[in-house]
């Protein structure tokens, strides 16, 4: 029970001592605002000196960098500043990160902020990437900061390319859930690239969720009609170089030997060939429409 009583002594202590310095801090801030020039002073920018400078608070001091890191986003998000915008960003999330190289919530939304277009952010993508880099070579197993630089490069850069890249190496760490696969599969699939797409999508047909297996099918039959639309349009140009005319329906392709018959998709629609525009696509009716459009290219 004493022991108890102490405790209770002491945390109470602790919060009026706290309550007492965010008074004595507020009134000063109040009587002797700082200047904005001193707002955006930062007189340590190396995180090694920090770490000896912090000796055995680095924690402490991470969180210190980490409040005054929301601190400047806020007060430049809602300034009418045009100079200098977000200028501390960068150095007080390398700060903070190390500091505590194990700062996860500074990794996740410093990122967000540093990847954020003008005037909300600075728009820098590569800063943002670089801070979750870091994240992953002190956390490799954290499958989260692979999937926010796919994340960024998706929505901020639209680097599909990128973004499938990180989505698949996210998809692959330990503990990562299975919905990063299909996600992974389709941004490649946005990124133009079928091959990977198929392959990404091939993987998913083991899958033990069934809604996994059916979206991954489908996937897989809108990628083999691409490449059915593709055969089938060079059958067209080659009609045309030879009778120097284009055809007028798929009975001319099939007259002259070049189609066994009407070719369908994977779903047994019809292909549509338009004759005005010399051009085939898939049925707006059928199952698989519409085909995603940057692997048509």
């Amino acid at each position: 029970m004493t022991s108890r009583r102490a405790a209770s002594a002491s945390a109470c202590a602790l919060v009026g001592g706290l309550v007492a310095a965010a008074a004595v801090l507020h009134a000063g801030d109040v009587r002797y605002p700082p200047t904005l020039e001193t707002e955006r002073l930062l007189y340590v920018r190396s995180p090694g000196t920090a770490r000896r400078l912090a000796l055995s608070f680095k924690g402490l001091a991470a969180d210190v960098y980490w409040i005054r890191t929301i601190q400047h986003f806020g007060r430049d998000l809602r300034s009418n500043r045009v100079a200098g915008r977000f200028e501390l960003l960068q150095p007080l999330l390398d700060l903070t990160t190390g500091l505590d190289p194990h700062f996860n919530i500074a990794y996740r939304f410093g990122a967000v902020f540093l990847a954020l277009p003008p005037p909300s952010g600075p728009g820098r993508v590569d800063q943002a990437v670089a801070l979750l880099e870091k994240g992953l070579q002190t956390s490799p197993q954290r499958w989260q900061y692979a999937y926010d630089i796919g994340f960024v490069y998706y929505l901020y850069a639209s680097d599909y390319r990128a973004a499938g890249a990180w989505f698949t190496r996210a998809a692959a760490m330990p503990g990562a859930p299975s919905w990063i696969q299909p996600l992974a599969a389709e941004t490649v699939a946005r990124g133009g690239d079928r091959a990977d797409a198929r392959r990404l999508l091939a993987e998913l047909l083991t899958s033990d969720q069934e809604y996994l297996r059916e979206d991954a099918a489908r996937g897989l039959a809108q990628i083999d009609a691409l490449d059915a639309i593709d055969r089938l349009q060079r059958l067209v140009e080659d009609y045309h170089r030879a009778e120097h005319v284009y055809p007028s329906a798929w009975s001319e392709l099939i007259r002259t030997g070049r189609l066994p018959g009407i070719p369908a998709d994977g779903a047994r629609v019809p292909f549509v060939y338009d004759p005005a525009a010399h051009l085939v696509r898939i049925d707006s009716r059928s199952p698989l429409a519409p085909l995603p459009t940057a692997l048509g290219r």
